[in-house]
């Protein structure tokens, strides 16, 4: 009978910071999801690293007492890689690496990372090599003695493999290319938009791993790649669907999280051209998420930075059917109620109703619970737009002049 193969999974530590800009609850969300982002990229969490301090220290983040005690560790636990959840400077990782002598790598290194991981497409594997290579640039001094130690890996991939030799110069040339080729793929891919036709065009927006892959298929029909990881999807999916009578284009985006890179907002312009351009969004919450208020917050902001956040958007408070079970667990444990312990019925009365029932749904895209009044919300929202955009294509609509009349 034939073993199993063994599935490898790379010893880290990750390390924050409190400081007078983040709270000690505000460090652990932070570190809880940098745990899943390494998780994601193929490694395993050991141990938590943090310090309380005024500001990170310019020279090593954390103080000397701190870093002497994290290289004791890794030391005497073989560990492989430290991840700090914030980005470090050049000089930062530079110090860090000869204390840690292991892998240093920071939020930003592991992002790009698991976008290395997940880029399918050309032109997405373009779009993350141009991330890296700008993100490389600043840190080649001192990098390859650092990097000869490595035998691949997290934070490795992609131009950290293929580029080792490289002078700056080089990376510029190799970042000069990228950029034109983006340019043109650019160019063919705004084309394709404008070939489109007429129809009303929706983008389902929010942080990564809230489900919009997986209502992407439910309503679309189509067959994008769902995983319980984050950026399961880097490609936007585009189709067409049609609710009752009415075509329209759905298009499933890349997932937003806090802290974004700004090299993957840089590189990945094309791919939210399709937020830009859309005529109605469907910002796509997980409500089970104990932190879903700091991720609306986050896409906001993102919307707000690409100039998107005055759109027609609908709320969409996902995987209900997980905040049930989540609530119910939670109320054998918790003796003091906060707003992160609300049944669903008590949410539904705080601010979100106040966005009005035609601007908030409360579904499961995987059980399809409350699927008929989504698709009839939806319905509703894209047929005010196309009979707004055109009042006299009454031939789906036999109805216009009264729409027209509400």
């Amino acid at each position: 009978m034939l073993e199993k193969e063994k599935v490898y999974f790379e010893k880290t530590v990750i390390i924050g910071v409190i400081s007078q800009y983040q709270t000690e609850e505000k460090l652990k969300e932070y570190l809880d999801e940098l745990e899943f982002l390494t998780i994601t990229a193929g490694g395993e969490v050991v141990k938590r690293f943090w310090q309380k301090m005024d500001r990170p220290n310019p020279k090593t983040f954390l103080g000397t007492g701190k870093m002497d005690e994290i290289a004791h560790y890794i030391k005497e636990n073989n560990i492989i890689t430290a991840i700090f959840d914030d980005e470090l400077s050049p000089s930062q990782q530079k110090n860090i690496s000869k204390i840690l002598n292991c892998k240093i790598l920071d939020r930003t290194n592991l992002i790009l990372d698991i976008f290395a991981q997940r880029a399918e497409t050309s032109y997405a594997r373009t779009q993350v090599e141009l991330a890296q290579c700008q993100y490389l640039l600043p840190r080649l001094s001192g990098m390859w003695t650092h990097l000869e130690r490595q035998k691949g890996g997290i934070g490795l991939r992609g131009p950290g493999e293929t580029e080792i030799e490289t002078d700056r110069r080089i990376v510029r040339d190799r970042i000069a290319l990228l950029k034109d080729k983006i340019k043109t793929i650019d160019k063919q891919m705004a084309i394709q938009r404008s070939n489109r036709g007429a129809m009303v065009r929706v983008s389902l927006v929010g942080y990564t791993n809230v489900g919009k892959s997986t209502l992407m298929n439910a309503v679309g029909k189509s067959d994008v790649f769902v995983e319980n990881k984050l950026f399961a999807t880097l490609d936007t999916t585009v189709r067409k669907v049609v609710i009752k009578n009415l075509p329209f284009l759905l298009s499933d985006t890349v997932g937003f999280i806090r802290k974004l890179p700004t090299q993957l907002v840089e590189s990945f312009k094309s791919t939210l051209d399709e937020v830009r351009e859309a005529d109605l969004l469907l910002h796509v919450v997980d409500i089970s998420h104990p932190d879903f208020e700091d991720h609306i917050e986050s896409v906001n902001q993102i919307l707000q930075d690409i100039k998107s956040n005055d759109k027609p958007t609908i709320m969409i408070f996902n995987k209900i059917d997980a905040y049930t079970h989540l609530v119910i667990d939670a109320d054998d444990l918790i003796t003091e109620k906060t707003s992160k312990h609300y049944t669903l019925e008590e949410w539904k009365k705080t601010w979100m109703h106040q966005l009005g029932e035609k601007n908030t749904l409360f579904i499961s895209a995987t059980e399809k619970e409350n699927f008929e009044q989504f698709r009839e919300v939806v319905y509703n929202a894209v047929r005010e737009i196309h009979i707004t955009r055109f009042p006299y294509n009454n031939f789906l609509y036999p109805d216009y002049k009264d729409a027209l009349e509400d």
